[in-house]
């Protein structure tokens, strides 16, 4: 099996960002053809938050429900970590649900 040697890797990230600057030189016909690619990037970036605040909000309720086992006395402040944990976590998708109103027209 072969290493990966920092010269190595400094030539794929060197080719790779020469294929990011040749990107734009493809997208010239892109207002004429009609597609609305604001809108799908739109579609894409709230799906990502959508699922990323999904298995946040998972973790925080097993991570709540598993301290509650092993200490019950201590409900009132796990309880309100919970919440206040919650609210910052579903903010994340509705940031992003204002910004695609705001951006996709």
């Amino acid at each position: 099996m072969s290493r990966i040697t920092l010269g190595t890797l400094g030539k794929l990230f060197m080719a790779l960002s020469v294929l990011s600057f040749a990107v734009p030189a493809f997208a010239q016909g892109g207002a004429e053809a009609g597609t609305n690619w604001v809108a799908i990037a739109a579609g894409f970036s709230m799906a990502f938050a959508s699922g990323i605040c999904a298995l946040a909000q998972g973790k925080a309720t097993a991570s709540a429900a598993e301290s509650l086992a092993r200490n019950p006395a201590a409900r009132p402040g796990i309880q309100l970590a919970l919440i206040l944990g919650l609210a910052l976590i579903e903010s994340l998708a509705l940031y992003t649900l204002v910004i695609i109103f705001v951006k996709v027209k």
